[in-house]
């Protein structure tokens, strides 16, 4: 059963994150120059939210925020729901699914160890639902 892990250790650990004191403008900047679509929100060392392009289309475009000086910690995502290394793919992908995120962070026991996208999961599964066929299809033309 794949887990959590095994996407981990494809991708890495990278965690991009700001502090709650960082401007939106400065956590946007930080996306698009990363290419993600969310931060995690640190205290330290522990995850205090989580800020995604729906958050700044919400709270702050729709609010009409200025995101010049306009704090992460007022528009955040507080309410984190994480997921385990151990979590199996398809328990992640129900969860992401259920409460419509994209993005899960990953807590283990020495605190947070990566961040999983709905995405990660879909393009891990297709790979190995590739990986499948291809095997399939070797032992069939193997075979004759």
């Amino acid at each position: 059963m794949d887990t959590v892990r095994d996407i981990l250790a494809r991708k890495g650990r990278d965690i991009v994150a700001v502090p709650p004191g960082a401007t939106v403008l400065e956590a946007a900047q930080l996306m698009n120059t990363r290419g993600t679509g969310s931060v995690l929100v640190l205290e330290g060392k522990k995850p205090v939210g989580i800020f995604t392009e729906r958050d700044v289309l919400r709270r702050v475009v729709a609010e009409q925020r200025n995101p010049v000086t306009t704090p992460v910690r007022d528009v955040m995502t507080t309410s984190l729901i994480s997921c385990q290394p151990d979590t199996p793919l398809e328990q992640c992908a129900a969860v992401m699914t259920e409460r419509r995120i994209r993005h899960l962070p990953v807590v283990g026991p020495e605190g947070l160890c990566g961040v999983v996208t709905s995405g990660d999961v879909l393009a891990f599964q297709f790979a190995e639902q590739e990986a499948t066929l291809k095997h399939l299809s070797s032992y069939f033309y193997d075979v004759r």
